[in-house]
């Protein structure tokens, strides 16, 4: 094992970035209007800005884009992880970016914030075959450029959806395979009408089985846009949404689970009936609709001066259900004849609205590129409980569904900025970032906790943020093929959702937190071959990292831990040595700590230094190794990804003492590779194109854990130190999110 790591760090040392990383944005869209551009360039880092980042355009989107969800389409950037509580890509996936958990990632599609407000997290199981509809991505490393919604502390992702074509089309896109999967999808455009008119659209079902037990989704979504386009001006409105419907796997499962009931099994839902046999609750899912509306609008005021605005409006609803074991019915605002616990069943609601405007002025003439922009957003959620059915008690004076809690949550977010790329001389430019950012969160009523029969725990939260983020960096082209950039950023967080609610039995509020972040590149461009290397230091005060452990909701715990930084390298290599043929590779290497770690004693209740210990979901080494081939219609490409171990605790201890046996605390490193395939026919009787392909994931079949949770117990060994023990409660456990092995999809499209 350490023989093929010490072989594989060789090879992708040489080599990096995506196939996608180093093309230029290109395409026979609207899109190449110089006012559709400025809506890209108001959020975005630019080839000179002084910021560690990564272009994708459409075309090499649609190369990997045969089913799976965005953050797998995503996953050979440089410093970044996917994983997938199904197991398989489809449903409940997440993003991580430089060790940085998905609430901490800025996600936006058209500049319009797409995180949830309040968990400051964007599931992309409501975005159900999004891909498809997007003209472009960037993503950004590192704090970035400013934009809206809450602050980014890993990184961000800069959405931009496809705009109309100049010719009127039909597309069929079809997709099935391994564990149930399949996507149908249909694409159709009108062109360019009257020079001036275009509507687009997208229809999309995802469905698939999962590899893990019962672990199915089923996604269906539309995109509809229509527009005016001229020399002057660009109004479009854009409408998507998503529906899903997905069975419950984000509890994950033991090593021994594993061992005895196969690598698949999943305990969500899990009971006992009547007589004694174990059951697996059939409606044990998450169920979510959300509607997005936009209305862009750009103008060009002066040759020198284009004016960007938007308004958006984003409703969501939907609720996740339950089998709950053995209950307390006082915490279900129900009585219990006998005092005993029940078994029953019950919802958790959510209905959240999300709207504002966003708003840019750019400015480009001579030396100066600037651009002052900002936004306003605000979001008002509901949050409420119902009891569905409860077991073993009399009901007769009951009406279900039963409500048990309710609460509110109001948020508004305004931010202001000033960006100015100004150069000095040919070849060397500075870069000037300056937001301010006020948050108001509000947060009351009664939650689903109870401190005793009769005494829900209620939320009564009122907090103001004010934020001043500073950014600057110089951009230097000190020859016909190299350039070096610097660059300094400062930004602030404020506490999630999930935050606020934890601290409900803590002594202490969750505080925000803060990064500065240093990076420092170098890169070589030529016709055929390019190179980068990036370094970055990010220092962090009040950090929010995973602990590791599970709420009763399934949600990831965070806390703030003091002092930490995340410092590393990212290699990116390209080359091109034929017109058909294309390697790539990256490499990222990191060192993620938290200083001074301090625990407290399960035994004694003292307070513990463990001194600097690993931050929890960040592996040291991540590297991507992409062949790519296109040769007279014929693609081709194999994808390799290595993901270094990692830690699921941030105590350090690698596993903990149960009875005889040591459980692990750890994400076991993994080594995946993808084959892709597909052939396109051109210039047939009945249409413009046919293409039929083939992906085989994991062609290795290595078993693997993307993702999993963990919690210990820690005490004194009696000399001096800390040992971490199992003591027969819920707080110490470790489970796993296994992947699946060798799994294959077949794809076809059909142009017209």
């Amino acid at each position: 094992m350490k023989q093929r790591s010490i072989i594989l760090l060789g090879v992708v040392s040489m080599m990096c970035a995506p196939a996608m990383a180093q093309l230029e944005f290109q395409g026979d869209t609207i899109s190449d209007n110089e006012l559709q551009e400025a809506i890209v360039t108001a959020t975005r880092a630019s080839r000179t800005t002084p910021i560690a980042h990564t272009n994708f355009i459409k075309k090499n989107l649609d190369v990997v884009n045969v089913g799976k969800d965005i953050p797998y389409l995503l996953a050979s950037t440089p410093s970044i992880t996917a994983s997938s509580d199904a197991g398989a890509g489809i449903g409940y996936t997440y993003l991580r970016i430089r060790g940085t958990d998905p609430t901490r990632i800025n996600v936006t599609a058209n500049g319009i914030p797409l995180n949830d407000a309040e968990s400051n997290s964007l599931y992309w199981v409501n975005m159900c075959d999004f891909a498809s509809s997007l003209g472009s991505v960037q993503v950004q490393r590192g704090v970035g450029t400013s934009t809206g919604g809450s602050g980014a502390f890993g990184g961000s992702v800069n959405m931009l959806t496809e705009s109309v074509e100049y010719d009127a089309y039909l597309r069929f896109r079809l997709s099935g395979g391994s564990y149930g999967t399949h996507r149908e999808n249909l694409q159709f455009g009108s062109g360019l009408m009257k020079g001036h008119w275009g509507v687009s659209g997208r229809l999309s079902n995802i469905g698939t089985d999962g590899y893990i037990d019962r672990a199915s989704a089923n996604l269906y979504s539309y995109f509809l846009q229509a527009g005016y386009f001229s020399d002057r001006r660009v109004l479009r409105f854009v409408t998507f949404n998503g529906t899903e419907r997905s069975y419950l796997s984000w509890d994950y499962a033991t090593r021994a689970d594993q061992q005895a009931y196969g690598r698949t099994y999943n305990p969500s839902g899990k009971y006992k009936d009547d007589d004694g046999n174990t059951q697996f609750y059939r409606d044990q899912v998450d169920d979510y609709h959300q509607q997005h509306y936009q209305l862009l609008w750009t103008e060009r005021l002066r040759p020198e001066l284009i004016y960007n605005a938007a308004l958006h409006y984003t409703h969501g609803l939907g609720y996740y259900e339950t089998y709950k074991t053995n209950r307390k019915l006082y915490e279900y605002a129900l009585e219990s004849p006998d005092g005993a616990k029940h078994d029953l069943i019950r919802r958790k609601f959510s209905s959240a609205d999300f709207y504002g405007t966003v708003m840019s002025l750019q400015y480009r003439k001579g030396a100066w590129d600037a651009t002052l922009g900002g936004g306003w957003n605000k979001y008002d959620g509901r949050h409420y409980g119902r009891v569905m059915w409860v077991r073993d008690i009399d009901t007769s004076n009951l009406t279900f569904p039963h409500p048990y809690y309710r609460n509110w949550a109001h948020k508004q977010d305004m931010n202001v900025y000033a960006r100015a790329n100004y150069t000095f001389l040919p070849g060397l430019s500075g870069y000037v970032d300056l937001q301010y950012r006020y948050v108001d969160y509000d947060m009351y009523g009664p939650s689903d906790e109870w401190y005793a029969p009769g005494q829900p725990v209620n939320y009564n939260f009122r907090n103001y943020f004010s934020f001043f983020n500073p950014k600057a960096g110089l951009y230097y082209k000190f020859a016909p093929n190299h350039e070096a950039y610097v660059s300094y950023a400062r930004t602030h967080k404020e506490p999630t959702r999930n935050d606020y609610e934890a601290a409900v039995w803590s002594t202490s509020m969750p505080k925000s937190e803060t990064l500065n972040d240093w990076e420092l590149g170098y890169k070589y461009r030529s016709s055929n071959f390019s190179a980068g290397v990036n370094f970055y230091y990010m220092i962090y005060k009040d950090q929010f990292v995973l602990t590791g452990e599970q709420d009763q909701n399934g949600e990831f715990v965070a806390r703030n831990v003091g002092d930490s930084y995340r410092n590393g390298l990212e290699l990116e290599v390209a080359w091109k040595p034929l017109s058909w043929f294309r390697w790539d590779a990256n490499l990222a290497w990191s060192h993620n700590r938290i200083k001074d770690y301090t625990v407290v004693l399960d035994d004694t209740g003292e307070a513990y230094n463990l001194g600097n210990t690993p931050i929890s979901y960040s592996p040291n080494i991540i590297a991507n190794n992409i062949f790519y081939a296109n040769w007279r219609g014929l693609t081709a490409s194999l994808r390799t990804q290595y993901v270094g171990s990692q830690y699921m605790t941030n105590t350090g201890f690698k596993s903990f003492r149960q009875g005889d046996e040591d459980v692990s605390l750890m994400l076991d490193d993994y080594c995946t590779t993808d084959f892709d395939v597909s052939y396109e026919f051109r210039k047939l009787p009945f249409a413009k194109s046919l293409r039929i392909g083939a992906t085989i994931y994991n062609i290795l079949s290595k078993k693997y854990d993307a993702n999993g949770a963990a919690a210990t117990c820690l005490k004194s060994d009696g000399h001096g130190g800390v040992v971490a023990y199992q003591d027969n409660d819920w707080n110490s456990y470790a489970v796993f999110s296994a992947q699946a092995p060798a799994h294959f999809i077949l794809h076809l499209s059909l142009d017209f």
